[in-house]
Parts: C-alpha cells; sequence; structure tokens
C-alpha cells in the first residue's frame, strides 16, 4: 500500500472515530454525568462515616449506596437513612 492509500485509510478511520464521537455523545455524556454523581456519592458516603463518631449515624460505604445518591443527590442520602433508620 503507497502513501495515498495509507491516507486514504487515516482520513477513513478519523471519519469513522468523528461519526462514533457523534452518535455516542449523548450516551457517553450522560455515563460520565452518572459516574461523576456516583463519585460524589462516595464522597458524601466517607463524609457521614467520618462524622459517624460524633451524629451516630452510620451507612456502608459501597457502590450501591454510591449509585443511589449518584442518581437521587441529597434526596438519595436521606432515603439510605430513612431506610436505615427504619429497618
Amino acid at each position: 500500500m503507497g502513501l495515498t492509500g495509507e491516507i486514504t485509510a487515516g482520513l477513513l478511520a478519523a471519519f469513522f472515530l468523528i461519526a462514533l464521537i457523534r452518535v455516542f455523545r449523548s450516551p457517553l455524556r450522560l455515563a460520565a454525568r452518572l459516574l461523576g454523581n456516583t463519585l460524589l456519592g462516595f464522597a458524601a458516603l466517607w463524609a457521614v462515616g467520618a462524622t459517624a463518631g460524633i451524629t451516630g449515624i452510620t451507612l456502608g460505604l459501597n457502590l450501591w449506596n454510591a449509585l443511589i445518591i449518584g442518581v437521587l443527590g441529597v434526596p438519595g442520602l436521606a432515603l439510605l437513612l430513612l431506610v436505615q433508620w427504619v429497618l
């Protein structure tokens, strides 16, 4: 394959990469947002665990709790605390 073929292959690869990024932009943005919110959920769970000695409130630091907080936000944290209090 000559130089012309390599350039053509590179341009086609770049075109397909750009097309894939444009097609999956919205789902990737949603996944990135969920990941960011989940990390914030882990931080909130860590803060609750760090103050457990003072407040007496404890929640497990695990993926499910972080996902619930990541998806629902502060109401998710309140929901987890309410469920722990009830059960």
